[in-house]
């Protein structure tokens, strides 16, 4: 028993020494180590297309020294977040091992031991991994900011570059955006609102909810009284005081802005040629695509479409097709209450937006705008047990051979299936992969009628292929990276590659335009025929619907608009869902290209038109009232004894 009781005293010995000489060499090394600045560490400056600034982030803006901040601030961040920061030297052992043994019994993270000296060495990183190099790291920082700076030092750094919520980071400016005036004259009540904010900007905002604010700001009251700050009567008071909330932010902070703040960081993660850690680069600055009149359109009417129904969430993204230049992004209704980008980070079931990617395949492969299928209730049968019966949407069929065109006006999904059938699904799915679609799409009857989960970003990088007659982009946010000194780190490249036919696309892209032309009701009605009448400019334009979700993507030459609606639980929508996506789509679109002439592509060379009737694909005469004008490869024109696709195959059946 001797013999264990002293093997274990050893190695206690042994892990302590260790521990200390860890912490003495990593002291050491911090010591020597070259300073910190610790006011230019990890700032960014994030600039829009006519480089103007729209961010700025650790706090350099509104930069105020300790002397500058209320006595109230200082003692309220204190209490709340480190008790003992004048005590330790960056960690505080007690406070660990307490956290340790609570959440261990417990069995959920109840209690973190964060140092404000850690957590200020974690805003100096622009990546939040948990990797356990990022953790050394951290800590590594932390040694070398106690090495290196006083605790006054430290403090000042932390209360300027902690996050406040609604865009708000750094004491000073949150004091101007909250209560409209300056750090140092916030008094008791204003200070713990303020210092219980940083813990959850999206839950202990007063302006997202006051009364669990108002909970947050009594605990950390009672936490100064504890800690000797304050009196209990001083406490009473500053919770019994009805605080005003001025609220308001310079006309730049939209509530969406920091979606497209957040997918410029997450594009910076991914660019090799920059550094993981940016704390010696004294900064960067980056110069972006953002359009600040178009984010600011974009927010302006999802806030007008969607305010009967505060739970329908929504992202878009605008983006130039010749360049892949992203120049409005949308990740949610509003980032002070849901900083989840669903832009970037959801993938959602795209419906009817897949059938471009269909239809362009069948244009390549023999079809044409008038080729056609019999639009009936059909039931596939794959094997003996496996049947399928897709329908179209309130269970109307023409009964009859419908074209193309006509097919995608109404976004019949009978005609849909029997041509992924007919071409083979590999056919469809290389166009997708063609033009940049990277998600995993699944080779099932159901394919082209969108069941597959794919990005917004990636659905409009898509779209912008057919926009610019074929040619494939890339989409990006961030057009060059600079240190502080001027030096270019990264310039994105903005090459395209040609992987369609010119010809073709434009064919698809003058066929997009049926599905709001009134020359196609018939027996039912095209599926944007609402945009009829208010359109002032001739687009592409395909919807796509399933229970849970809701899509619009247009576009001209110009721009490509797509917008998505849908609940986070994957809630069935409403029938309102596609009037509010197509508001926001056409509203959006229209002022992109407000004042500009409506112009259209050129007709290539090759490209014949002829007068067809809209919903057969017949050719007809001139003289014939209904009649459409569509386009055709030459050579490939129809005549006036087409057959229909039904008649050579008599049944669509796949073993």
């Amino acid at each position: 028993m001797k013999k264990v009781v002293k093997i274990v005293r050893n190695v206690i010995i042994i892990c302590i020494v260790g521990v200390f000489i860890t912490f003495l060499s990593a002291f050491l090394y911090a010591k020597f180590s070259p300073k910190l600045e610790i006011k230019a560490a990890n700032s960014i400056t994030l600039y829009d297309q006519d480089k103007e600034v729209f961010f700025q982030g650790s706090g350099t803006k509104e930069w105020v020294s300790l002397k500058d901040i209320s006595k109230a601030v200082i003692e309220a961040t204190i209490s709340t977040e480190d008790k003992n920061f004048y005590k330790h030297k960056g960690f505080d052992l007690l406070r660990i091992l307490k956290a340790t043994y609570v959440n261990l019994s417990s069995g959920k993270t109840k209690q973190g031991a964060s140092t404000i000296t850690q957590q200020y060495a974690k805003n100096l990183f622009l990546d939040f991994d948990k990797t356990w190099k990022r953790k050394w790291d951290e800590a590594l920082y932390t040694i070398r900011l106690e090495a290196n700076y006083s605790k006054d030092e430290i403090l000042e750094g932390y209360l300027n570059t902690i996050n406040y919520g609604h865009g708000m980071y750094g004491i000073e400016s949150a004091s101007q955006f909250y209560f409209n005036k300056s750090a140092k004259d916030l008094d008791l009540a204003e200070a713990t609102m303020l210092a219980g904010i940083p813990k959850s900007p999206s839950n202990y905002s007063p302006l997202v909810n006051e009364s669990i604010a108002k909970k947050r700001q009594i605990a950390i009251l009672n936490m100064m009284v504890k800690n000797n700050y304050i009196s209990e009567n001083d406490a009473t008071v500053a919770q019994n005081r009805q605080l005003t909330y001025y609220g308001k932010e310079d006309e730049e902070h939209l509530s969406t802005l920091m979606y497209y703040q957040d997918a410029v960081l997450n594009e910076l993660e991914s660019i090799k040629s920059i550094p993981s850690s940016y704390t010696d680069t004294k900064g960067l600055k980056i110069y972006t695509n953002l359009d600040l009149n178009m984010q600011r359109n974009l927010e302006k009417n999802i806030t007008e479409e969607l305010a009967e129904d505060k739970d329908l969430q929504v992202s878009a993204v605008m983006m130039d097709p010749s360049t892949g230049k992203i120049i409005a992004l949308i990740g949610g209704r509003d980032y002070n209450t849901s900083q989840f980008n669903r832009a970037i980070k959801a993938k959602r079931q795209v419906g009817s937006t897949m059938k471009p990617y269909l239809y362009y395949a069948a244009l390549e492969n023999g079809f044409t705008t008038s080729s056609s299928f019999t639009s009936e209730q059909t039931t596939f049968t794959f094997s003996e047990r496996d049947d399928y019966s897709p329908k179209n949407y309130n269970d109307k069929y023409a009964n009859k051979a419908i074209s193309m065109a006509t097919a995608v006006s109404y976004s019949d999904n009978i005609y849909a299936v029997k041509t992924n059938l007919f071409l083979g699904s590999e056919a469809m799915i290389n166009v997708a992969n063609r033009v940049g679609i990277t998600a995993n799409l699944e080779d099932v009857p159901s394919l082209p009628l969108g069941t597959n989960e794919i990005s917004i970003v990636e659905m409009t990088a898509g779209y912008a292929a057919f926009a610019n007659l074929g040619y494939k982009v890339n989409p990006h946010l961030i057009e060059r990276v600079e240190d502080s000194k001027g030096n270019v780190l990264y310039k994105a490249n903005n090459n395209k590659s040609l992987v369609l036919n010119s010809s073709i696309a434009y064919i698809l892209n003058h066929m997009l335009t049926a599905t709001y032309d009134p020359v196609y009701i018939d027996y039912n009605y095209p599926t944007a025929i609402g945009l009829s009448s208010k359109l002032k400019h001739t687009y592409s334009l395909k919807s796509g619907t399933t229970d849970t979700d809701e899509w619009y993507i247009g576009y001209n030459k110009n721009v490509v608009t797509s917008v998505w609606l849908g609940y986070d639980n994957n809630k069935s929508l409403t029938t309102s869902a596609p009037r509010y996506a197509q508001n926001i789509w056409y509203k959006s679109i229209e002022l992109h290209e407000e004042g500009k002439e409506d112009e259209w592509y050129k007709k290539p060379d090759n490209v014949s038109a002829v007068f067809v009737d809209p919903i057969s694909g017949k050719v007809v005469d001139e003289t014939v009232e209904k009649k459409k004008l569509m386009y055709f490869i030459k050579g490939t024109e129809p005549s006036t004894n087409q057959t229909v696709f039904d008649e050579k195959l008599n049944s669509v059946r796949a073993e």
